[in-house]
Parts: C-alpha cells; sequence; structure tokens
C-alpha cells in the first residue's frame, strides 16, 4: 500500500499484514514519538468498542492508529478528566476528512466517535491508553470498498458504496492524510488552550457535526443498565446528555454503546 499524502504528513510505517495497528503501536518503547502511526489494508485481528472484531477481507478496508500523548504548552500532562475529548475530536477529523470524499452530504459523527453515512457506520475508532499510563493510541477502521453483500452488519456501508470516486490505495490516502491533517491542528489547539473544550471551540464544533443529537437513543451501559431517552447534549466533560424516558431526567453518559432508534 502506497501513502504518499499521508507518509508527509507524520511518521508513517505501512504493514503489508498485521493482527492490529493499535497493538503495533502498543509495543513501541517509551521514546517513540507523538503522532507516529501505524497503517494497514489486512488486519487480521482488529478490535472495535467493547470487544468486537474488526476484521474484512485485504483490501477492503483500512486501518490505521496514531500514537498520541497529550501535553500542554509547559510540558505537564494534561489532566486525565480532559482526555475523553480525544477521541471526540479525532471522530470529528475523520468526519470531515470521509465527508469530503463523498459526492453527497449526510456524513455525521455518532458520539463517541463512529462515522455514518446517510444512518449507516463507514468507521469506528478505538481508543487505548499506552501501559505507561502517559498517552494513548487511536485506531481508526474505515470501510473503502467493501460490497453490500459483504458488510458486517445491515447497519454498514462503504465509501464504494457512497460514491467514491477514488478507489484503492489513492483512496486509502486520501482518507487517512486527510484524517491526519485534520486532527492534529484541532488536538493542538484544544491542549494549547489547557484542555478547554468551549474555549477552544472543539465542544461547538463537535456538537454541531454530532448526529446523535436530537435523536431517540439506547444507551447500554456498564453495569448492564439501559437507558432510553433523547440525546440532547454534549456536556463539558464530553458526555452525552440523554433525557431519560421514564422520568424526564437527564442523564450524562461517559462510556457504553449507543444506539439510534430510528435506525433499528
Amino acid at each position: 500500500m502506497h501513502l504518499p499524502r499521508s507518509s508527509a504528513l507524520a511518521r508513517l510505517a505501512v504493514l503489508d499484514e498485521t493482527p492490529s495497528t493499535n497493538d503495533a503501536l502498543l509495543a513501541l518503547p517509551d521514546s517513540a514519538r507523538e503522532f507516529t502511526v501505524v497503517a494497514t489494508a489486512n488486519q487480521t485481528a482488529g478490535r472495535g468498542r467493547l470487544g468486537r472484531e474488526w476484521i474484512a477481507p485485504p483490501g477492503q478496508t483500512l486501518a490505521a492508529s496514531v500514537l498520541l500523548r497529550p501535553r500542554l504548552p509547559a510540558g505537564e500532562s494534561l489532566e486525565l478528566s480532559h482526555w475523553g475529548w480525544i477521541p471526540l475530536i479525532a471522530g470529528l477529523a475523520l468526519t470531515r476528512s470521509i465527508a469530503a470524499l463523498l459526492p453527497t452530504d449526510g456524513t455525521g459523527l455518532k458520539w463517541p466517535n463512529d462515522v455514518l453515512v446517510h444512518g449507516r457506520k463507514v468507521s469506528g475508532i478505538l481508543a487505548e491508553l499506552l501501559p505507561s499510563g502517559d498517552g494513548l493510541v487511536l485506531g481508526a477502521g474505515i470501510n473503502l470498498a467493501i460490497p453490500a453483500e459483504g458488510l458486517p452488519t445491515p447497519t454498514s456501508t462503504s465509501l464504494g458504496l457512497e460514491g467514491a470516486t477514488l478507489s484503492g490505495d489513492e483512496l486509502a490516502d486520501a482518507v487517512l492524510a486527510g484524517w491526519l491533517a485534520r486532527f492534529r491542528p484541532l488536538y493542538q489547539e484544544f491542549l494549547h488552550l489547557g484542555g478547554d473544550a468551549d474555549g477552544s471551540g472543539i465542544r461547538e464544533q463537535v456538537s454541531e457535526a454530532c448526529s446523535t443529537l436530537g435523536q431517540r437513543v439506547r444507551g447500554h451501559l456498564p453495569g448492564g443498565d439501559v437507558l432510553s431517552g433523547a440525546a440532547i447534549d454534549i456536556d463539558r466533560s464530553g458526555r452525552l446528555c440523554v433525557k431519560r424516558e421514564t422520568d424526564g431526567r437527564v442523564q450524562a453518559v461517559a462510556a457504553g454503546d449507543v444506539t439510534h432508534l430510528r435506525y433499528e
């Protein structure tokens, strides 16, 4: 896989095959530089959120992971309470990268970091902490050219099915380069302002791109609880605020699997 535009934007390793691009980065030494990226078109044991698999035939998807070590301008680590915004920022950047490659509107960010096209999932992001605890790896899986009969779920799609005019390595390079080019400045501005999602404009931008807001949703929460209601806001910590159907109270969701009920 040849990715010249992406190689110009980051320290990039392109692998013919790997079990997991996230694992490849997690295994790097502590001296590895921020924005080191591993990519492949053949990930054989990829992971999605909540332990799901993310596997597709070679050449039909792009798996790419980026190494981050969040530091403030003076060099101190970003407080952990702000780290939840980083996958949202990555999801925002990937939403914009994908939208730029498709002929029609309809691309949105499903909280916390899936990308949907006309309500169907084309990409997802998985965040994992480094063993050292001083950084994280963000792994994205993007459906490039999966045909309709090969999609993993009825609510999935691929860029080819949505009308992308590029194909092969050219499409993979455009998606990855677009993601990196949009993600880095958003991330750096967020850190420059001390992880302030409001001051940096991140909260507003994520909210504008988030197709979950205004939807009836069902959330399967850690511990097994189920929450149903209307998604009304994203709070200062990046949590999804849901007005519960049962009693009208607003509950903030930090983690869990959220479904847009109109797509069931």
